[in-house]
């Protein structure tokens, strides 16, 4: 029997209806604007139920966060499970995404937001010293935890190392690295290391970087948020992937 989970807040429960409307059981809404309008007509068009329920279920079944109005009871959907398993499976060069010590689940919501966007084949973080899919990561997503495996992994050195026999380049992101950005090559199988925002990537993990690139700053600002980091490190990939240059 497949697990269930719940997922809150317009955009995850959206995003799911769109892309997996098999997947929705049910949804909860306390809300009666346009934008609960609009949901209704597209659960309708999409054969999935909707309750009409009041603020307090919705705070008991959402774990009194903000959900905006709005809550679903979900299945789980079983993306890739096995690292290896997608590795062997892609007909290009893999783009993986390597998060060190990334806890706020904003930030890894945003992440995953960003590198479905881009994509990215996976996201990769430690198990220890690592924020999971919480509902709050999946609702910042806005269903791209639906569409990014991500791996939680007990050690990230020894998964770095298997990556590398693998020939995957991995590129870490420091403020005080040698190279820019735009001067790193990108194309190719390209893993990219980031940490989390203040302490940066562990000591560890950037020894066992290929190449260590750094985004330029040009303004006040010394560091950017981890997920908009992320984003130009994916793009600047990205675009070079498409242009097939530097």
């Amino acid at each position: 029997m497949s697990s269930e989970r719940v997922i809150y807040g317009f955009h995850a429960v959206t995003a799911r209806l769109r892309q997996r409307a098999a997947s929705v059981r049910e949804i909860y809404l306390d809300r009666s604007d346009k934008r609960a309008e609009d949901l209704k007509k597209l659960a309708g068009e999409r054969n999935v139920r909707v309750v009409l329920a009041d603020k307090a279920r919705l705070d008991g079944l959402a774990g009194h966060v903000n959900h905006q109005g709005v809550a679903a009871r979900v299945e789980d959907i079983k993306l890739a499970h096995d690292l290896d398993e997608l590795l062997d499976a892609l007909g290009e060069p893999p783009l993986l995404l390597l998060l060190d010590s990334v806890q706020d689940p904003h930030n890894l919501g945003a992440c995953l937001r960003v590198a479905d966007a881009a994509g990215a084949h996976a996201v990769i973080a430690p198990k220890d010293r690592a924020v999971g899919l919480t509902a709050a990561a999946i609702k910042v997503a806005s269903g791209a935890a639906d569409t990014v495996p991500y791996f939680m992994i007990t050690n990230l050195a020894r998964t770095m190392r298997a990556l590398k026999e693998r020939n995957i380049w991995l590129i870490g992101a420091a403020e005080d690295a040698p190279q820019s950005l735009f001067a790193g090559r990108l194309t190719g199988a390209v893993g990219l290391v980031l940490g989390a925002e203040g302490p940066g990537l562990r000591r560890l993990t950037r020894e066992h970087c290929d190449e260590m690139i750094a985004i330029p700053m040009f303004g006040a600002v010394a560091s950017l948020n981890v997920s908009v980091a992320t984003g130009i490190c994916l793009y600047e990939a990205r675009r070079q992937r498409e242009s097939g240059t530097k």
